[in-house]
């Protein structure tokens, strides 16, 4: 039972058996486990650049960031129902749009998209830890129900674009960096 809920720098936590825990943004109406198209962003804690770097518009991936491209295309291979769309390894997360193709009628924590992010994330987590790399994934994830097909022809443009635009992006720390640094005017 929710009992309350506290501001904070990182914004709404919830208190559930006496333990603070981040406010789900997922659409409590929504069944995630329906057939649709999800734009999705996964991050690296504390922006963390450890899948590569962009340079002039091309992503140049690490090893890390191989792995994780490879744990992306093999998502079909464990959740068959799943099909890929467009997607983006950047230097710090990942961009991508996942449908799911089949109406499926299982268990709240199983085959929807939550199950789909986490066994992601698992598989990159995992080969980071058998490979001593202090790798950590942002806690949960960003996801955008895609509705129309101009809303899918958004993202797919806004992932292709994605890398060109990392020079002046919010997640990129050299961005945020360049900008705490600057004397702000009014």
């Amino acid at each position: 039972m929710r009992q309350l809920s506290v501001e904070t720098r990182e914004g709404m936590l919830d208190k559930y058996h006496n333990k603070y825990r981040v406010k789900s943004t997922r659409l409590g109406s929504w069944d995630y486990s329906s057939f649709r198209h999800y734009f999705m962003t996964i991050c690296a804690r504390d922006q963390s650049n450890y899948f590569g770097r962009v340079i002039g518009g091309i992503v140049e991936l690490s090893v890390m960031g191989k792995i994780t491209q490879v744990c992306w295309k093999n998502i079909p291979m464990h959740f068959p129902y799943v099909v890929l769309n467009e997607f983006v390894v950047m230097p710090n997360h990942v961009h991508g749009i996942i449908v799911i193709n089949a109406n499926n009628k299982f268990g709240p924590q199983s085959k929807n998209l939550g199950s789909i992010i986490r066994g992601f994330k698992i598989g990159v987590k995992k080969w980071a830890t058998m490979n001593n790399i202090g790798f950590q994934w942002q806690a949960g994830f960003y996801e955008h129900i895609i509705r129309n097909e101009k809303s899918l022809q958004d993202m797919r443009q806004y992932i292709i674009e994605n890398p060109w635009k990392w020079e002046f992006d919010l997640e990129n720390p050299d961005v945020m960096g360049d900008f705490l640094g600057q004397e702000i005017r009014y």
